[in-house]
């Protein structure tokens, strides 16, 4: 069953209903999905669907043939193998005069590599003959850092030529909870923040089975496929394996800062991390993170910034298998769930609860359902004023956080949202915390407070929020499923206030 990409597809039809020759390029990071959105695509419509190889320039240009001759091509018994790619891909157009033709070519930067002048050949094969002709082509790939720079560069020769540039992402929570129909709200969270949003990790659980079994019998056993997974991408798409791991252990063990990495994973701060560091930006492995009122030149001086590990497989693996690696190889998966996981999982899927609390503010925004247009949405991060029974005046200046933090384009009005996935409910007290973090610029703002908790709120904070219009409580059910949510959770009548 195909789940999601609803957006995708949607992109995709509006090309394929424009008459004119379309040239799309999708790409995305491996496994995220890319090739079954083609196939759903192409339910339907006759197509030519190639995917390539890594193989010789011949070879390749063998098999492209066979598949273009194997669909019904009138040539079909007169040739086995076109000349050259030239004519390869002018012979795909043949019938485009009785209908629309579809090629697609899956993990096409195999080709550019095997014969580097295909770019050009093709970029003068578009200009003169192929964009006039009833024709879509998508071209598809993984090495997203040479789509990036080399295809999409302005000095590659297709530069300007495509009709279409979809970069595909990993799912959203709210596509990804549908891989679990049968969980509960709370095991759909914790799922997503295990397996995040790469369509071949969700499948890889099974949906009857429970949380607990997946993870021992997909994860904890040796052998399976997520159990290999991590060493098998770093292989594939690092040169240096050995060098990323340290990095990434280094970053899941809570090093955050460039040189904090740098001194723990043994790589030099100045003139290898930089590089290492922006490879595995570049595969979505990590993030470097801002406050969300960080200026643009302080995000460009790369030793600023925290990193992340943003691929919520990659940290639960680093968290919880890689540093047990020996107990689990010796079959004692069950006992590292017990022992390890179980115990903590509930904190490390705090993080990623506070990602889908912002997903949650976004469709609101999108919604307009809340009380002004949030332009710029994500963590506040920086020194404040913070309340502190112990200090003198009950006040202090520490280093502190805010989960959610959305603010208009005037930076007049403000949302402040606090995220807490944990056994008990939302407490008074930890309302007060929030309401007294005197973050620079909320002096003279309108601030708009949402709670988010997994466990409701204690009557203090329920009461609360029913006296103070600029307080909203949001439960659960209305973080999983805001198409249902609370008219309490909404705040469409906040304008009027």
């Amino acid at each position: 069953m195909f789940i999601g990409r609803t957006t995708e597809l949607q992109f995709l039809e509006n090309l394929w209903n424009n008459p004119d020759g379309q040239l799309v390029i999708l790409y995305g990071r491996r496994r995220v999905g890319k090739t079954e959105l083609l196939k759903q695509f192409c339910q339907g419509k006759d197509h030519i669907f190639y995917a390539c190889e890594q193989t010789s320039d011949l070879v390749q240009r063998q098999k492209f043939s066979r598949a273009v001759l194997q669909s019904g091509h009138p040539l079909a018994g007169m040739i086995s193998v076109f000349e050259d790619w030239e004519t390869a891909l002018r012979a795909v157009t043949m019938d485009a005069e009785k209908s629309r033709n579809l090629l697609l070519i899956d993990e096409f930067p195999y080709i550019f590599k095997a014969d580097p002048s295909f770019t050009y050949m093709l970029q003068n094969l578009w200009d003169h003959v192929l964009k006039d002709q009833n024709l879509m082509v998508i071209l598809c790939g993984s090495s997203m850092s040479f789509i990036e720079n080399e295809i999409l560069g302005h000095k590659n020769p297709l530069y300007g030529r495509s009709t279409g540039i979809l970069k595909l992402e990993p799912m959203d929570f709210y596509s990804a909870r549908d891989f679990f129909p049968e969980y509960d709200d709370e095991q759909k969270i914790l799922a997503y923040s295990i397996l995040g949003g790469i369509p071949y990790y969700l499948k890889q659980f099974n949906p009857e089975k429970s949380l607990q079994r997946n993870i021992i019998s997909q994860i904890l056993t040796p052998g399976t496929v997520l159990y290999n997974e991590t060493e098998f991408l770093m292989r594939e798409e690092l040169r240096e394996p050995s060098l990323y791991n340290a990095i990434i252990e280094t970053i899941a063990a809570g090093s955050t800062k460039s040189t904090d990495i740098a001194t723990r994973s043994g790589v030099k701060a100045q003139t290898s991390l930089p590089k290492y560091l922006t490879s595995l930006e570049e595969l979505q492995l990590v993030r470097r993170e801002f406050s969300v009122d960080t200026g643009a030149k302080t995000k460009s001086n790369r030793n600023r910034g925290s990193y992340r590990i943003c691929d919520p497989f990659f940290k639960f693996w680093y968290s919880f298998g890689s540093p047990y690696r020996s107990a689990i190889d010796a079959g004692e998966g069950e006992q590292v769930f017990s022992h390890l996981i179980s115990p903590s999982l509930h904190a490390f899927a705090s993080q990623m609860f506070e990602d889908i609390c912002m997903e949650y503010v976004r469709v609101l925004n999108r919604e307009n359902a809340l009380p002004f247009w949030v332009c710029e949405l994500g963590r506040w991060m920086g020194k404040a004023t913070v309340r502190d029974l112990n200090a003198e005046n009950g006040l202090r200046t520490a280093e502190t956080e805010i989960d959610v933090m959305g603010i208009s384009a005037d930076h007049t009005q403000y949302v402040i949202g606090e995220c807490k996935f944990k056994s008990v409910p939302f407490s008074y007290r930890e309302l007060l915390q929030l309401k007294a973090k005197a973050v620079p610029g909320l002096q003279h703002a309108e601030v708009y407070y949402m709670l988010f908790s997994l466990s409701g709120f204690d009557q203090q904070v329920c009461q609360e929020a029913q006296n103070n219009p600029y307080l909203r409580l949001v439960s659960l059910h209305d973080i999983v499923h805001p198409e249902q949510r609370s008219s309490a959770a909404d705040w469409l009548n906040m304008k009027n206030v």
